[in-house]
């Protein structure tokens, strides 16, 4: 059973950082990509930026110049560099991975407070 595990969530003032990790219980080049998401109370699940097997990160609009994607093969881990943190990044982020066999794998996911 493939197990995605996420850590970092904490509360943090506005404009500070924040850095998420999610390890996985198999190594990373399974998946053909990795992605974090979130989700407020009361809103859908967004994605915010996805990496893929081959290096390339994409981001939505909302994040894109605050957050970084990244990845450690050898440590079987995708991080998420949260910079420039707003009161409306606050939600539960979670991990995903898309495995080559179009498997989807899910985290049990990191709370992040924003306070303004």
């Amino acid at each position: 059973q493939v197990q995605l595990v996420e850590s970092g969530g904490h509360l943090v003032q506005a404009g500070g950082s924040l850095r998420l990790s999610c390890v996985a219980s198999i190594s990373i080049s399974a998946f053909s990509s990795m992605s974090w998401y979130r989700q407020a109370p009361g809103k859908q699940r967004e994605s915010l930026a996805t990496i893929e097997r081959g290096g390339n990160t994409n981001y939505v609009d909302s994040v894109k110049g605050r957050f970084t994607i990244s990845r450690d093969n050898a440590k079987n881990t995708v991080y998420l560099q949260m910079n420039s943190l707003k009161p409306e990044d606050t939600a539960v982020y979670y991990c995903n991975a898309i495995a080559f066999t179009a498997a989807n794998y899910w985290g049990q996911g990191t709370q992040v407070t924003v306070s303004s």
